[in-house]
């Protein structure tokens, strides 16, 4: 889904009851971490959040928030995998008050991240979770600060597209429009080369 897209379905979505809890949302996720790499942005086993953390990435540049560029948290890391893409669960045990664990939960988070996911609250870190539904993450609502779900009505065509709004409405800052000019290589570049040197892919994949 590119830009215009992305315009294209906040103006489906606007006014609904759904895009006013998708902007608290957005608020807590831009005020909840305290200093750049405090977002700790972490999948379930079966599904890395790479749109996301791609999206976010690029919207702390333009926006000139640096404490919303996510630092992505990962169940299994590769052989080679760079710094920034292999910061494995270990680092959500370190979580504390001024950082953020932001779970995206499109299916069963599973037992041991809901544990750490626990511990990390109790040590003071703000919990956030975007999901898919409340059956599958029910356990998971229960320990959130703040939660955000994909609605079942059609509203929002699916959890990539959910994904995409909440990204751009992060970016727009506490006025609500304004993003800074700044510009600078986002997480889809660092990803896109990291995959075209080291796998020979392209990057499509995780677009």
């Amino acid at each position: 889904m590119d830009a215009e897209q992305t315009t294209f379905l906040r103006e489906l979505v606007s006014g609904t009851p759904w895009f006013g809890e998708c902007r608290g949302f957005a608020r807590t996720l831009r005020r909840a971490p305290r200093s750049p790499g405090g977002l700790l942005l972490v999948g379930t086993p079966e599904e890395e959040p790479w749109h996301l953390a791609a999206h976010l990435d690029t919207e702390a540049g333009l926006a000139n928030l640096p404490q919303l560029a996510p630092t992505l948290v990962r169940h299994r890391i590769p052989d080679g995998a760079p710094p920034h893409l292999a910061v494995p669960l270990a680092r959500l045990e370190q979580a504390r008050k001024g950082e953020a664990v932001f779970i995206v939960a499109p299916d069963d988070p599973g037992a041991p991240l809901l544990e750490r996911v626990d511990d990390a609250r109790k040590r003071g870190a703000a919990i956030l979770t975007l999901a898919e539904d409340e059956e599958t993450s029910g356990e998971l609502l229960t320990i959130s600060h703040d939660a955000l779900l994909v609605p079942e009505n059609g509203i929002v065509p699916g959890f990539d597209a959910a994904q995409h709004l909440l990204a751009s409405t992060a970016g727009e800052g506490e006025g609500g429009t304004g993003r800074g000019s700044g510009r600078r290589m986002g997480f889809r570049d660092r990803l896109t080369a990291l995959i075209d040197q080291v796998a020979g892919g392209s990057a499509d994949t995780y677009r």
